[in-house]
């Protein structure tokens, strides 16, 4: 007996006597003395198409076999007979292993609107298009360890729990063992499990450029959190970081890096996930598979933040959002500078150093900082990076005008302190990217099981 995946099965070179195929059932299509199922089992978006014939073993469950059952289909492939498919199975045996109510099963339309499937996130990978997501997003991961392996970075595995802010927003979920209606108070917070205030990251970032001044070339990949509360489609609460940073590099080097990882990612999606995103291709986004081959094709734009400021002011458009010197990029000025003037990626660099974080490397001016944003069509901000300030007193000052404790970054300063290095690094939000890639315009819609502002159903 020969048990493959539908994907193999649909792959086969030639066809196969004595064969079992287990999945669920996409389709249902009675005839007086047979019927045709269709088969899935999540290993590709197309199916594998049953034909059973009345008298076989188990035909008489066919009328409790419906759609969104499991089953065991034993058999022949052969060379099918119908248009769209080059085998099917010619069923001897059907072992129903889990009925689905047609009555109450939701998933009984070939079309579901994101908002109901997002209610139901425990059975929408069933469909096309959340089976495609969910495939694209595992071959993407797999891409992004393959990019730094080839390149000699490492891995490095930063703590989910901490007591340090890197953004410098307070905007983190507070992490304790004292008990409801306790007040967490100084006094109180020694009573605490760690003795101290503790938080979700929001960032993995400080952590991993430990080990970049040690290692060299390092990054991280995991989840990160925000408690912002916002229901807008890019923002959730939880959600995955891909962050390299590099020992010796600036941030010349550093866009290079940048720009050729998500080169590298598009381009191994096009050659491993080219099944799935079709899907895209054809229905969200016409214009998509063009999107991609365009940013392979480009090289990104390098754009002073003030030269940015001064195309949006003379662009004669007019913005929800206030443009000037001082005040950060808003989406729509992302998306005119990436789609409308450029029509390709941006990165925007040298950004004024009162609207980015402590830790980014002051440029000569005293007035802005080696930061860069990498902008992309249809999304706007991808990645964000800067050199980092690897000099103490420089940082130490950072600090201190903003408020924060030195304290609390002694390990941090300790990096400046013994045998201080340039480095470099950036984060890729791995859903931002997601969204990219696919077309999704919902942040919901890429990740498994969303975590946003009210929202802790699964």
């Amino acid at each position: 007996m020969v048990y493959k995946s539908v994907k193999e099965f649909l792959n086969s070179e030639s066809s196969i006597n004595s064969i079992v195929v287990k999945g669920w059932v996409r389709t249902k299509r009675d005839n007086k003395h047979f019927c045709f199922l269709e088969i899935n089992d999540g290993s590709c978006i197309k199916n594998l198409q049953v034909v059973a014939d009345e008298g076989i073993e188990g035909y008489e469950n066919i009328k409790n076999i419906n759609t969104g059952a499991s089953v065991n289909i034993y058999g022949d492939l052969i060379e099918s007979l119908g248009k769209g498919q080059k085998w099917e199975v010619k069923a001897n045996k059907i072992v129903l292993i889990g009925e689905a109510d047609p009555e109450v099963y939701p998933l009984q339309k070939k079309r579901h609107s994101d908002e109901f499937l997002r209610q139901i996130a425990h059975l929408r990978p069933r469909t096309n298009k959340y089976g495609a997501i969910f495939r694209i997003r595992s071959e993407a991961s797999f891409a992004v360890h393959n990019f730094f392996r080839e390149r000699g970075f490492y891995y490095i595995h930063t703590p989910i729990i901490t007591g340090s802010d890197c953004e410098g927003a307070g905007e983190m979920f507070r992490v304790t063992t004292l008990k409801e209606g306790e007040k967490i108070t100084p006094e109180g917070l020694k009573d605490d499990f760690f003795g101290k205030a503790a938080y979700l990251t929001v960032s993995g970032q400080l952590n991993v450029e430990n080990f970049a001044c040690s290692l060299g070339k390092v990054y991280t990949f995991g989840p990160t959190f925000r408690a912002e509360n916002s229901n807008t489609p890019k923002h959730a609460s939880e959600f995955w970081m891909i962050e390299p940073e590099v020992a010796f590099a600036t941030l010349k080097e550093n866009m290079e890096l940048a720009e050729d990882f998500v080169k590298y990612l598009i381009s191994y999606l096009l050659k491993y996930s080219r099944e799935d995103l079709e899907l895209f291709f054809n229905f969200v986004d016409k214009g998509l598979e063009g999107k991609l081959n365009n940013v392979l094709d480009s090289s990104f734009e390098r754009l002073e933040y003030r030269d940015a400021i001064k195309i949006l002011e003379k662009s004669g458009k007019k913005f929800e959002f206030e443009v000037g010197y001082g005040k950060d990029l808003q989406t729509e000025h992302e998306r005119y500078l990436t789609e409308e003037y450029f029509k390709k990626p941006v990165f925007v660099i040298n950004y004024p150093k009162t609207i980015k974080p402590f830790y980014m490397y002051q440029n000569d001016d005293k007035k802005t900082v080696a930061a860069m944003d990498l902008l992309v069509p249809g999304v706007g901000e991808l990645i964000g990076g800067s050199q980092r300030e690897d000099r103490l007193d420089l940082l130490k000052k950072a600090i201190n005008d903003l408020g924060m404790n030195e304290e609390d970054y002694w390990w941090y300063l300790e990096l400046r302190k013994y045998g201080t290095v340039p480095h470099s690094g950036f984060g890729l939000g791995f859903e931002r990217f997601l969204m990219f890639v696919t077309g999704v315009s919902n942040i919901r819609d890429v990740i498994p099981f969303p975590r946003t502002p009210k929202n802790l159903e699964f």
